[in-house]
């Protein structure tokens, strides 16, 4: 038996590949770009020689041509959470399609980021970072970025103006919750409902104290005292305990309008397994976000809904116009929210 090292095998190159097609070297790169032209019969056959000579582009090397990566960086709060993953999922699959990866960065649990990984993704090159946290600063991740311009997920408070922050140049996707807000408060208060509670999101979430001070200002205009605050963090046991309060100590209220739909299956859960009360008769719960879970016949929960597939595809709006537009000013896409009537109110 011999000990000698077997041969490494040579790496395939493109020549290799468009020799043995009897193609152009320009063709076997077409062959990898699907929004290239290239006849379909000839692309099928490029791919498959590529494959029987274990053959792939050499992303480096094309980066340094071409200037683009073909990654995209995306930083999250939560990756477990249900409105987070189903949006991760739908996003990646969306920028799949359109030939990018994707590169997914936590940030610790005070919405900050370690900027040593801020520092390991520029690495990467990516052509452009989506922040779902606002506490990573424009003014920080710019300082960590080549050519890429960073786009925010924002949730403007009332009467504040979108984009009016100076600084590094950055893009927007705005989610305006005024118009589903005011129509959960206006099937409440067609059913009666006066005394409100709010079940909060994390303190330090943005997209939670926005959605408040929207609750607070529509409340007002409609001639409804503030609403209860019941303190949360997003989650189900957190709701589930708050609910228990709010009944036990603090009066209780004839509806909870929670920060999420997570939140809202807390108080749920508390009402008619803990409290003994029939909801909707007795206790009407509106939710947010509309998650697939929200359906389900257990929870049949009203609910805010953000429009997630609109979202996805604003976001890979935002990413290809800025590559089209590297100089552009700050680019934006704005969309609204609107109420979906299930069974937790009436």
């Amino acid at each position: 038996m011999s000990d000698a090292p077997e041969p490494r095998l040579v790496r395939a190159t493109a020549e290799m590949v468009a020799e043995r097609a009897n193609v152009s070297r320009v063709a076997v790169s077409r062959a990898f770009n699907p929004g290239a032209s290239l006849r379909a019969d000839k692309r099928e056959l490029i791919l498959k020689i590529a494959r029987e000579l274990n053959y792939f582009p050499d992303r480096a090397a094309r980066t340094l041509v071409s200037g683009r990566s073909h990654l995209i960086g995306v930083i999250v709060p939560d990756v477990c959470s249900y409105w987070e993953s189903q949006e991760i999922d739908r996003l990646t699959t969306a920028l799949q399609d359109e030939g990018f990866a994707t590169l997914l960065f936590k940030t610790r649990t005070d919405y900050s980021m370690d900027e040593q990984l801020l520092a390991y993704m520029r690495g990467y090159n990516p052509d452009s970072v989506i922040a779902f946290v606002e506490n990573v600063k424009p003014q920080t991740l710019t300082r960590f970025l080549d050519r890429a311009v960073p786009i925010y997920i924002d949730y403007p408070h009332p009467g504040e103006t979108p984009l009016a922050e100076p600084g590094p140049v950055f893009d927007r996707l705005n989610i305006l919750q005024r118009d589903g807000i005011e129509q959960a408060i206006a099937l409440l208060q067609g059913y009666g409902v006066k005394r409100i509670a709010y079940l909060s999101g994390k303190t330090k979430s943005r997209a939670n104290t926005a959605r408040e001070s929207m609750l607070c200002t529509i409340m007002a205009e409609r001639g409804l005292e503030p609403p209860i605050r019941m303190v949360g963090d997003f989650g189900y046991e957190e709701a589930f305990q708050s609910t228990i309060d709010l009944f036990k100590v603090f009066g209780g209220a004839e509806a909870i309008f929670a920060a999420n739909d997570v939140s809202a299956f807390g108080a749920l859960d508390a009402l008619r397994h803990e409290l003994g009360l029939r909801v909707p008769e007795d206790v009407s719960v509106v939710g947010f976000d509309d998650i697939a879970q929200a359906h389900w016949k257990s929870y049949n929960l009203t609910t805010v809904k953000f429009d997630l597939e609109a979202r996805v595809r604003a976001l890979v709006r935002l990413i290809l116009r800025r590559l089209n537009e590297p100089d552009a000013p700050s680019l934006e896409e704005t969309l609204t929210t609107r109420l979906v009537v299930r069974g937790t109110v009436g």
